[in-house]
């Protein structure tokens, strides 16, 4: 399992990814699930995976072949994001065109989705969510935020703080706060975290951090949160029976 989210801001784009993979209950391991391609000043596109590894892998794979390659559609020539989600759907479609057939003989499907965010000089940030069979939609005013793999944990907190106008910073706590809300109720989600804010317009990712275990501020951010939560929840009012 993971646990990936995007969101779209008025200042920017928050991304944040899990890096914890399983095959069976005793075989876990860590990998990166957030790529980046930036060229700065005329580009930052920001991908999260989930999904099945070898076919998420896949898909990252040829889309840096493609853009090693001149004269061919790749990341680094597409005119807008939309154009990029459209070469990240094409991959899925090529890795699915290849492995679909073998997989289902095994009664194993391709299963790898992304969210893809970032900016393209010239318009505006883009977030964007894209399903296992290559379809997606964006975000948008009402639905600033996406997430992929195990995301019920983490969902009540986003929604009752991110909106569109809410800062970089808070949205990044927030973002956090759901990561270990997530992985205090479900262990397929773990460390390291990759998190990413990029602010608009900067055409540069200058704002990184990989929290690993035992990370002083995450470990302090979580803790202060269930402290707050259960001093709130002592002062609700009593019900009158």
């Amino acid at each position: 399992m993971t646990y990936c989210v995007g969101t779209m801001l008025d200042s920017g784009l928050v991304f944040a990814s899990d890096s914890r993979t399983h095959a069976g209950v005793d075989n876990f391991a860590s990998f990166c699930k957030m790529t980046v391609f930036e060229r700065t000043g005329d580009r930052v596109i920001v991908l999260l995976s989930s999904g099945n590894l070898a076919g998420t892998q896949a898909v990252i794979s040829i889309l840096k072949q493609r853009n090693a390659k001149d004269g061919i559609p790749n990341l680094w020539v597409a005119e807008s994001m939309f154009d990029t989600a459209m070469l990240v759907s094409d991959a899925m479609r090529d890795v699915d065109r290849r492995d679909g057939q073998k997989l289902a003989a095994n009664n194993v499907s391709f299963n790898a989705s992304f969210i893809l965010g970032g900016q393209i000089a010239g318009e505006q940030t883009r977030l964007f969510r894209i399903y296992a069979q290559g379809n997606f939609i964006e975000a948008s005013l009402e639905t600033p935020y996406f997430q992929t793999g195990e995301t019920k944990y983490g969902k009540p907190i986003i929604d009752r703080v991110i909106t569109r106008s809410t800062s970089l910073n808070d949205a990044a706590k927030c973002v956090l706060v759901s990561f270990d809300s997530t992985m205090c109720s479900n262990l397929s989600v773990g460390m390291p975290i990759d998190l990413i804010c990029y602010q608009r317009d900067s055409l540069e990712v200058t704002m990184r951090r990989r929290f690993d275990i035992g990370d002083t501020y995450f470990n302090a951010l979580g803790k202060q949160w269930t402290e707050g939560v259960r001093q709130v929840f002592s002062r609700l009012p009593n019900l009158d029976w």
